[in-house]
């Protein structure tokens, strides 16, 4: 029966992890920085490569200016594997994320395959970030971009913001800003 139980916990703790990444996607693309706050504990690591290499809540009070030309972000997690020891466990989670970056002389996107690299920690029975680090696989730019939120296939839709107006706001109730 031991065994059993042991089995259960890890499929809840591997759940809440892979939630924990699905939120910072989230966070992320509707730069909520008060939300991505609240997955990482509070002396975790971040490792962004030239944007940051630090203490990850200095990494989220920078993410205003980082973010600030980047008028779409789209993170997709993919493939998730993780190995649990205990109340910490190791991730390598591969995404496929795009960002449409504003610059002075228009608009250009970057695709990028790559991993995050993760150190998770289960404090107070909650997982959190202790480590995270990223690595781009394989990119793709377009510049100038070739985005069309204006084409007729997607006329009367609803388009995404990277902001407090996004629609998922509107038609989610239960997603509030800064909450998990």
């Amino acid at each position: 029966m031991n065994d059993i139980n042991t089995k259960i916990q890890e499929i809840i703790d591997k759940d809440a992890i892979r939630e924990l990444v699905n939120i910072y996607c989230r966070a992320a693309d509707r730069h909520d920085n008060e939300l991505m706050r609240s997955l990482y504990h509070e002396d975790a690591f971040d490792d962004h490569g030239s944007f940051f290499k630090g203490k990850a809540m200095e990494f989220i009070d920078m993410l205003p200016e980082i973010q600030k030309p980047m008028s779409i972000l789209h993170h997709n997690v993919t493939t998730h594997n993780i190995k649990l020891k205990g109340a910490y466990a190791e991730g390598e989670t591969y995404i496929i994320a795009f960002h449409q970056v504003l610059s002075d002389s228009g608009s250009f996107d970057v695709l990028i395959g790559g991993r995050y690299f993760d150190e998770y920690e289960k404090r107070n029975n909650v997982w959190k970030f202790s480590s995270r680090a990223v690595d781009a696989d394989w990119a793709y730019v377009a510049d100038p971009s070739k985005v069309n939120l204006i084409h007729p296939m997607i006329e009367g839709a609803n388009i995404g913001t990277p902001n407090s107006n996004d629609p998922s706001y509107t038609y989610l109730k239960n997603f509030k800003r800064g909450e998990r």
